[in-house]
């Protein structure tokens, strides 16, 4: 939970690196809370025996959910991008039918670049130049 609410705390940040992780678990609780959403309201609307489709109610809730998190899921995607070397711009690959979605999927499972790169240091720490400098200087 807590790496959920990290991303949100970091609601519009585009810039810096974010951690397979941090990406993943946001990911994860996203979709819970979604999933919970659908199964709550499903169960509250009054339509049990009717084929009409969701209720509004169901609906507008999760359009409000989708809303809210609709910058964060974006923001920690493109620092997933760039955590692995990418621009952020590359996000824009999901517009492309069948494939596009999929190449991201593949973008975000890759390993973190183990350096600093243009988007800052290795969250991991591994590989940050800035701390290897260090060694032996005291």
């Amino acid at each position: 939970m807590d790496w959920y609410l990290k991303v949100l705390k970091q609601y519009a940040d585009f810039s810096g690196r974010a951690r397979r992780k941090e990406y993943w678990m946001f990911m994860l609780f996203h979709l819970i809370i979604i999933f919970l959403l659908s199964f709550l309201l499903g169960f509250s609307s009054n339509d049990f025996g009717d084929d009409s489709g969701p209720s509004p109610i169901v609906i507008g809730v999760l359009g409000i959910y989708f809303l809210a998190t609709l910058i964060p899921s974006i923001a920690v995607t493109v620092r997933r991008l760039h955590d692995i070397g990418k621009s952020g711009w590359f996000y824009l690959l999901n517009f492309i039918p069948y494939i596009g979605g999929f190449i991201v999927l593949i973008f975000t499972c890759m390993d973190s670049e183990n350096k600093t790169n243009q988007w800052g240091n290795n969250p991991k720490g591994i590989g940050n130049d800035s701390n290897i400098d260090l060694i032996g200087k005291e």
